[in-house]
């Protein structure tokens, strides 16, 4: 039997860390831009603990920060890539100043609009993209034309675009408007311009393309180009994980330390000491004061 090794893949580290995707980080790895331990490592087959020494061209790698999600409303027109080799903005080029470092959790086309989810973790952006997640997308799409309902019959059936096979799709025709049609589509994978190839091989072309939201994510109020951060509250409920607890990756102690004060983690005491963090009218009203157990007083000394 093959003993495990301690640590995790040098390439796990550094997309939990923020730095790249996994796939962006090996790619780092194989260009001799990252370092464990002083020397150059060129194959992501590396094991690495909290006592090891990183680097990412020439600069220490910082100690994970706690897992974070954005909602973000991507105005038409942008790409959803770090760089574009045709020079066009990026959804990076326009998020706020003080954002950290973040990536987007799939893609929206360059003409499509609406929620697009950004996190500062490598390994949230994993979870959230994995198929077996299996979340509703929504989209509201506009098409030109005047379609019936029987017309989008093959869309909810599962329709083959030019030899490559898309999964039932939820859709509804909301209204008719002028020479276009609103409709409500739901997708549970996602290919690229999926909706728009779909579309075109009923005979319609989609002009407006807005993602309204994402499993139990959604657009709301947000305008173009603004941006929501996800409560911690919601990741717990919604994912199943503790923005604040610590993990197993090198510099999580260090930060486990920082955002859990030794007072965080006594129990709430009960009686005076509890009502002392109540309002001073509850504690000056005797409506409020706490009851005496039944049984017998205290003994007399």
């Amino acid at each position: 039997m093959t003993e495990k090794k301690e640590g995790d893949r040098i390439a796990k580290v550094l997309s939990r860390a923020g730095v790249a995707s996994r796939r962006e980080a090996e790619r780092m790895i194989e260009a001799g831009e990252v370092t464990v331990n002083g020397k150059v490592i060129d194959s992501p087959a590396l094991n690495v603990t909290a006592a090891d020494r990183i680097t990412v061209n020439g600069k220490p790698l910082a100690p994970p920060e706690p897992p974070r999600l954005w909602l973000y409303y991507k105005p038409d027109g942008l790409v959803t890539s770090a760089s574009d080799e045709k020079g066009r903005e990026t959804v990076f080029d326009n998020l706020p100043e003080d954002m950290p470092r973040v990536m987007s959790v799939g893609r929206l086309d360059l003409n499509s609009e609406g929620l697009l989810l950004l996190t500062n973790d490598g390994e949230l952006k994993r979870k959230l993209e994995l198929p077996s997640t299996g979340w509703l997308r929504k989209y509201r799409v506009r098409v030109n034309g005047n379609p019936t309902d029987p017309d989008l019959e093959p869309l909810r059936k599962g329709i083959t675009v030019e030899g490559e096979t898309f999964q039932p799709m939820e859709v509804k025709l909301d209204r008719i408007q002028g020479a276009n049609a609103w409709l409500t589509v739901g997708l549970r994978e996602g290919k690229n311009r999926e909706i728009r190839r779909a579309m075109n091989a009923i005979d319609l072309t989609v002009n407006r393309l807005i993602r309204v939201s994402y499993g139990p994510f959604r657009l709301n109020e947000l305008k173009p180009g603004e941006v929501s951060e996800v409560k911690g509250r919601v990741l717990r409920d919604q994912l199943g994980m503790d923005p604040m607890e610590g993990d197993k990756h090198p510099g999580a102690k260090a930060r486990e330390a920082k955002a859990r004060p030794p007072e965080a983690k006594r129990p709430a005491r009960k009686g005076r000491d509890a009502m002392a963090t109540e309002d001073p009218a509850k504690r000056s009203n005797p409506k409020f004061a706490p009851r005496r157990p039944a049984g017998p007083g205290p003994r007399k000394r």
